[in-house]
């Protein structure tokens, strides 16, 4: 399953988002909480409230572009991001949920998911869009009582169009793998109330995010402990693995779950997601191979589905995002 090399958005779509990206409408700025925190003589934080110990509170607030307003008043937001550790610059999109902003909130964390999507994932993420409505549809969940209330990144995936480096941090390569496993996330940490626990950290994708997304939590389950995959790939392929073999395999996810086994955890959770009119062979197997342990595994299987990014935003809201919701931890009222 050559999952991140043949699944593309329609041209129609990818050519919007795209221009989308590129002119944000509204204010030209906004930050999700307004302001900076402010600070003290020192640098520090003035009249920081006290929270509980496992809440990670925002410690450099930027300035986002609006990228587009929901009905319910929240606001999908973007900005350029030069990583400071892999050194790669590239847009990230972000969205909170209007629970975020609920006095009885103020000092608890928020779960963060972030969302990869497949194809070239670059110079866009498609996630953003209204055409997916994955924002709505998760507001709509929570509502439902199916899910937390997520905080959503999408960072791009690749550092290209037309070309993919597995979320990895390949030799003589852009750092995608420290792209993704440490500067997405310092960003969420400087913007938002997050937990310091892996179990408020996790990820959703299709195709080639689903492998990024499973490939991340298997290498790093002290950081993310899920992931929801929709259709990915079950080994690295990238053609940049040329000449670097022992790289490659220290980024396979077979042998991350084999060696996380052999550690007997920490424990972490994938959801696979499979259209009913794919060749899933590959992906089943691999889920039999690595479910035992400290990783648990769960396949939902979409009705009348191929290797679609749409049908696989689909099935995370038909039980894989209430299955993770479960299992990691949320917004605590009064904390």
């Amino acid at each position: 399953m050559k999952s991140r090399s043949t699944f593309l958005l329609p041209v129609a779509l990818l050519a919007s988002s795209v221009l989308v990206a590129g002119c944000s409408s509204g204010p030209s700025e906004a930050s999700f909480d307004g302001k900076a925190p402010a600070k003290d003589s020192k640098g520090g934080q003035s009249g920081a409230p006290q929270v509980p110990s496992n809440v990670q509170m925002p410690t450099n607030v930027r300035k986002w572009n609006l990228q587009r307003e929901l009905s319910d008043g929240t606001q999908v937001m973007w900005t350029t991001l030069k990583g400071p550790k892999s050194g790669f610059e590239g847009r990230v999109w972000a969205w909170v949920p209007k629970q975020y902003k609920e006095k009885k909130y103020e000092n608890s964390a928020f779960p963060v998911l972030t969302a990869l999507p497949g194809a070239s994932g670059y110079p866009t993420n498609y996630w953003f869009g209204a055409d997916f409505k994955l924002q709505e549809r998760i507001a709509q969940q929570v509502e439902a009582g199916k899910s937390l209330p997520f905080i959503v990144m999408m960072p791009v995936l690749n550092a290209k169009l037309d070309q993919y480096w597995d979320g990895s941090d390949i030799p003589g390569q852009p750092k995608m793998g420290t792209w993704m496993s440490d500067d997405v996330p310092d960003l969420a940490r400087e913007n938002f109330r997050t937990y310091k626990d892996p179990k408020g950290w996790g990820f959703f994708g299709s195709s080639a995010g689903g492998y990024v997304g499973m490939k991340m939590v298997l290498q790093y389950p002290d950081r993310f402990s899920t992931a929801v995959a929709g259709g990915p790939d079950t080994a690295p392929d990238s053609p940049f693995w040329k000449d670097h073999e022992p790289e490659r395999l220290a980024n396979d996810p077979g042998r991350l779950a084999e060696q996380l086994a052999k550690k007997g955890g920490p424990k972490v959770h994938i959801s696979f997601l499979l259209g009913d009119k794919e060749e899933g062979a590959k992906v089943k197997a691999f889920k039999e191979k690595i479910g035992k342990g400290p990783v648990e595994t769960d396949l939902h299987i979409i009705p009348n589905a191929g290797h679609d990014g749409y049908k696989y935003a689909d099935g995370l809201f038909q039980g894989p995002l209430e299955w993770i919701s479960k299992r990691m931890i949320g917004p605590v009222p009064g904390a």
